[in-house]
């Protein structure tokens, strides 16, 4: 063979091998990017998810605040009558 064959030969194989290990790298950044966008789908799914149970949790809470708000309107107003009976009760002792 003729030194001009073996260095055509030898360039040929370079561009080759050099276009293969770009499409691999090509190939393995998609594969990260994907794995990358993969995980930050889960994540945002987590937090929905998380932010879906605090607002449960906040409806639940803002219900008892309610209805505690309610008993001590009543437990006042059952004070301000306790409070008129005894001053009548004193008023009676006198």
């Amino acid at each position: 063979m003729e030194p001009i064959t073996l260095g055509a030969i030898a360039t040929v194989c370079s561009i080759v091998f050099g276009f293969v290990g770009y499409q691999r790298g090509v190939k393995k950044q998609c594969n990260d990017e994907g794995l990358q966008n993969g995980e930050l789908k889960a994540d945002i799914r987590y937090i929905r998810s998380g932010v879906d149970d605090i607002k449960i949790d906040m409806k639940a809470t803002e219900k008892r605040v309610g209805d505690l708000s309610e008993r001590v309107i009543r437990v006042e107003e059952s004070s301000k009558q306790a409070h008129k009976r005894i001053d009548e009760l004193k008023g009676d002792c006198k």
